[in-house]
């Protein structure tokens, strides 16, 4: 029997870990099933973030890469910011998108809600960058949950670019015009996880996106929080349910083109 074709998988990080590092785990798991598209965020494109920064220029940027590598549609994984930036897409050009999986986006289309943002203080231009993600790490877990330890020696150089560029994404989500009920277009499977220590803000945005994405199923990780991210600490079982949502994609896909029915259950 021929072997099949890798799937295109098109992969975007968070606001902090550069997108080799955030995925090396799961790209490891998955090997040569899946031919990936390495997707860094735009607003670490140059030193500082361009003064024009939006969740439009991420979109824009995504939608050149992948079609500079030559992919009309694809599988699309995005963590944090990286999820963010995906849901954008996803609202925008939803024929583009075979799946889209994520882990704990960091925002979701349409009105900008304080109450469902408390990482957003920790921007504070007062607080110095030190002060800054240490607040930012701390306002999103559950009560009571201890912060991942700084891990030993000098942070490396890309470190240094992370709180311009997170305080860059956090005014973007606050001022993006993607329309939300435009999700409500997108037919294709979703996987949405979280993580159970993350705080209750994440299962609020879980059941938002539940009532707009027609195809999505939600999974709770126990044990992790969004800094400790499926990707990085549970490859295997992440990498399992991706490998479930493509089949059903791929499944879609070829009833649709044979115009038959799909064969896979809801």
């Amino acid at each position: 029997m021929p072997r099949s074709a890798p799937l295109p998988v098109v992969f975007v990080p968070g606001g902090v870990t550069p997108v080799g590092l955030s995925y090396a785990p799961l790209l490891e798991e998955l090997g040569e099933e899946i031919a990936p598209l390495l997707k860094d965020l735009e607003v670490y494109a140059a030193d500082e973030p361009p003064v024009d920064y939006s969740l439009q220029l991420e979109v824009d940027g995504l939608e050149g890469d992948v079609n500079a590598a030559g992919l009309e549609t694809f599988h699309l994984v995005g963590y944090s910011g990286g999820g963010a930036v995906s849901l954008d897409f996803a609202a925008q050009h939803p024929e583009r998108l075979r799946s889209l999986a994520m882990f704990e986006p960091a925002n979701v289309p349409g009105p900008w809600d304080p109450a469902d943002h408390p990482e957003a203080t920790s921007t504070d231009a007062a607080l110095s960058p030190e002060q800054m993600l240490a607040e930012f790490t701390r306002r999103q877990l559950r009560p009571g949950v201890e912060p991942p330890s700084t891990p030993p020696g000098p942070p490396p150089d890309w470190m240094t670019r992370r709180p311009a560029g997170l305080r860059a994404m956090m005014a973007a989500f606050e001022t993006d015009t993607t329309e939300r009920d435009a999700l409500r277009r997108c037919t294709f499977p979703v996987y949405l996880a979280y993580g159970l220590l993350t705080g209750e803000h994440m299962v609020r945005r879980a059941q938002l996106l539940a009532g707009l994405l027609p195809d999505i199923w939600i999974e709770a990780y126990p044990g992790i929080h969004h800094f400790g991210p499926p990707q990085r600490t549970q490859p295997a079982h992440y990498a399992a349910a991706l490998r479930q949502l493509w089949a059903r994609a791929e499944a879609a896909r070829a009833g649709s083109s044979s115009g038959g029915d799909p064969g896979y259950a809801a």
